[in-house]
């Protein structure tokens, strides 16, 4: 690391404060949307009181998986100790903070009143997984924020293994949690599994590594610093790795559904009666999120950055789309509220639930993904979080 100059960004360019102005636009959408919301209720929603978790949870969760991810690249350089990934580390670290600070501001406006968040935080059930990701969040807050301390300040740097092992160690457990707050649900036929722990935590380092790798190739390019291709293709392959384990998961916990007889009528609504979801599941999250970077990270279209970037733009949108399925497709899909017989009321008993989101919906999300971008461009602003450059020759000079 020695040989290595971190440097902020200037950030006095019109081009920065476009951005910057852009990210603030969609932010103040996002906070108009929630005022709307907050005001007039959920009924203004797409959302009812069969399908409670609509597009901003979508948003969330996405966001909360990718901020785990996105410590991936940190936690390759001080926990395997990978010298290529030490100069990667520092944003990766911001990233992971700025994604996490997003996806829960989302979670909290989405409440039906977020002024009661007072009361999950006073009031705890110890039962609930909900109750224990309170304590999973702030504290990987507090322990990524001490790791990046380590990586910035020298006095403290002796520690950074020990503050990157135990940052790495909570990521872990937060996404088993985040997984968890479905596979717990044995309500929902598709939830109710703990294959959903594990599965999330697979695709939080695909959805992770793919937004680092899009920041950092904006950050480089829109500096002018050097971004050598060693960088690129090293990540490129892992981000590939990480998309097929993704899939992998994805086939095993449909084919495990499908063992079991009781899961078969859920089964075919998601993978052949289901409509939109049917479509977002085949041509959204397997053909979009996963066979097309595939085909583009495993083949030679890998060597050019501008592929590598789609392939992370397919892999992002296949993770929300996934999300959509997972959330309110579960949901969507009736209760079966007792096994074996037909239940029919004036409350819908054994109908498929419709949903379709609203545009404050959409804008709180998207407010969400502004403020993580947002809180990032800041960060290379004010903090040394980006080497001058990152060519080969630098790069080859770290590994040896």
């Amino acid at each position: 690391m020695a040989s290595i100059t971190f440097r902020e960004v200037e950030g006095s360019s019109l081009k920065y404060w476009l951005l910057f102005g852009g990210l603030g636009l969609f932010v103040l959408f996002g906070a108009l949307s929630w005022n709307y919301m907050h005001h007039y209720g959920h009924v203004v929603t797409g959302m009812d009181n069969q399908i409670v978790w609509g597009l901003p949870h979508v948003f969330a969760v996405f966001l909360i998986v990718a901020a785990s991810g996105a410590l991936n690249v940190a936690s390759i350089a001080s926990v395997f100790n990978k010298p290529m990934y030490k100069p990667l580390a520092p944003l990766s670290a911001i990233l992971a903070i700025a994604l996490m600070l997003g996806g829960l501001l989302v979670l909290v406006l989405d409440l039906g009143r977020s002024d009661r968040l007072i009361v999950a935080m006073t009031h705890f059930n110890f039962k609930s997984m909900f109750t224990w990701n309170v304590f999973l969040y702030s504290g990987f807050f507090a322990l990524v924020g001490i790791y990046l301390w380590t990586m910035l300040d020298r006095t403290v740097k002796s520690y950074s293994k020990a503050a990157g092992t135990a940052a790495f160690i909570w990521r872990l457990v937060l996404t088993t949690g985040t997984g968890s707050l479905f596979g717990f649900l044995v309500a929902r036929e598709l939830y109710g599994t703990a294959m959903l722990a594990p599965m999330f935590i697979i695709m939080s380092f695909a959805y992770g590594l793919a937004v680092y790798l899009m920041v950092l190739a904006a950050a480089y390019s829109w500096t002018g610093r050097v971004l050598g291709d060693t960088v690129m293709q090293r990540l490129r392959y892992l981000l590939a790795v990480f998309v097929a384990a993704v899939l992998y998961f994805v086939v095993t916990y449909h084919m495990t559904n499908l063992y079991f007889t009781k899961f078969h009528a859920v089964e075919a609504f998601i993978l052949r009666d289901g409509g939109i979801f049917t479509t977002l599941f085949w041509f959204g999250q397997i053909l979009v999120g996963c066979v097309i970077p595939l085909v583009i990270l495993l083949t030679s279209l890998g060597k050019q950055r501008s592929w590598i970037m789609i392939a992370c733009a397919l892999v992002i949108l296949g993770g929300i789309l996934q999300m959509y399925v997972t959330i309110i497709g579960a949901q969507a899909y009736p209760l079966d509220l007792f096994p074996g017989m037909t239940v029919k009321s004036s409350f819908f008993d054994g109908v498929v639930n419709s949903y379709a989101p609203s545009v404050p919906e959409l804008f709180l999300g998207l407010g969400g993904v502004a403020i993580a971008l947002l809180v990032t461009t800041f960060a290379v602003k004010v903090l040394r979080l980006l080497p001058e450059s990152l060519d080969d020759a630098t790069v080859a000079k770290l590994e040896h």
